[in-house]
């Protein structure tokens, strides 16, 4: 059989990269000698993220339009004629049996060239409201992985899976690894643990909460393991507390989490956005959630893929706007009620796809000619 080649293009957040990461490995595991190549856009956090996970990847000068007048919108249509250009050389020299998009901006001129040039194609969709990019090519996509249902206003609905979310498989046995993660993270294995999640940058109103409540997770005995995100570290860096005597809460401050499954595995109750791959993750491992969603995001879809969990009585939703009025009373119950964190973890498990990735590698492996 001759060496597969495989494209992979997602970016601009976590959100993006690690389902196309998940994928990649996936693909690897089952053809051992496919050759991989990942397309980003030049100054996104893929650029360091893919290499640290041991793939190649090229830049693309692409960026989003902004929603008000700037330079970088008088420069798009510049980037994305460059950009197209250079994905087709890309294209051309790897020559991919199969391209794969995970969203984000460098997937835009990337599957369009591949489209053009009969290159099959698959577009995987994290998000309960599409955005622009997948939208637009999910007319010559080859096939359409989507997380939610009810897409089809969006998409051809004779090119939908329904195949859930791609999810670090080190996600699947978190329930052994608790010890383990409370040794890592250095918590004390006699509290219970909050862990605080606003995505890989960071969430401002989430940091401000988390701040103000400070005293109020003190006086309840819980220990907060809190992910400022990089934009924000500085700023918030200098409430990281370690024990120095068995009456004091540890509060830890961190920008990025470098293993996600651990401190999963130690954490009581989670607070954290609403971004796609979040939604998923929190789905597997099934610990009580209170969900914050960005009102800041396009259709307002970080609400939408909270309430489709909500809506299943399998996690709690507070909206930004109502923080400051609802937080510690519905932060309190949770911690009280176990009832209700057993139901919520329950109901949050029967939501999971922990086969999402190999189900969308079925999909690739179909198309390979």
């Amino acid at each position: 059989m001759k060496k597969l080649k495989f494209i992979l293009s997602g970016g601009g957040t976590g959100g993006h990269i690690y389902p196309a990461i998940a994928i990649a490995n996936e693909l690897k595991s089952r053809f051992p000698d496919a050759e991989f190549l990942f397309v980003g856009a030049q100054d996104k956090m893929e650029m360091q993220k893919v290499p640290q996970s041991g793939y190649a990847i090229e830049g693309l000068w692409i960026a989003g339009l902004q929603r008000k007048l700037t330079l970088q919108n008088a420069m798009f249509p510049l980037k994305l004629v460059n950009s197209l250009w250079k994905s087709r050389k890309i294209i051309k020299k790897f020559k991919p049996d199969v391209v794969i998009g995970t969203g984000g901006f460098a997937s835009g001129p990337l599957l369009q060239v591949a489209n053009s040039l009969n290159i099959p194609t698959v577009i995987q969709e994290q998000n309960s409201y599409p955005g622009i990019t997948n939208k637009l090519l999910s007319k010559k996509a080859n096939a359409i992985c989507v997380a939610y249902e009810n897409l089809e206003r969006f998409f051809p609905k004779d090119k939908i899976v329904f195949t859930g979310n791609p999810v670090r498989q080190d996600l699947l046995d978190v329930e052994n690894k608790r010890q383990e993660g409370i040794e890592y993270f250095k918590l004390n294995p006699n509290k219970k643990t909050l862990l605080v999640i606003g995505g890989s940058l960071g969430a401002r109103r989430i940091n401000q909460l988390i701040e103000k409540e400070l005293d109020f997770f003190k006086s309840n005995d819980i220990q907060v393991f809190w992910q400022c995100g990089k934009f924000y570290h500085e700023e918030y860096k200098k409430y990281e507390e370690l024990p120095t005597s068995n009456f004091q809460l540890p509060t830890h401050v961190v920008s990025f989490i470098d293993r996600m499954d651990l401190i999963y595995a130690a954490a009581d109750f989670v607070i954290s956005r609403a971004g796609a791959s979040s939604v998923s993750e929190l789905c597997l491992v099934g610990k009580p959630t209170i969900f914050i969603p960005s009102p800041n995001v396009a259709e307002d879809h970080q609400t939408k893929n909270a309430k489709a969990i909500v809506d299943k009585n399998g996690a709690l939703l507070i909206k930004e706007s109502e923080l400051d009025e609802k937080f510690e009373s519905v932060f309190n119950k949770l911690i009280h009620d176990e009832n209700l964190q057993k139901s919520l973890s329950e109901n949050m498990k029967k939501l999971a796809k922990p086969n999402a990735t190999k189900d969308i590698v079925e999909q690739i492996v179909k198309l390979i000619k």
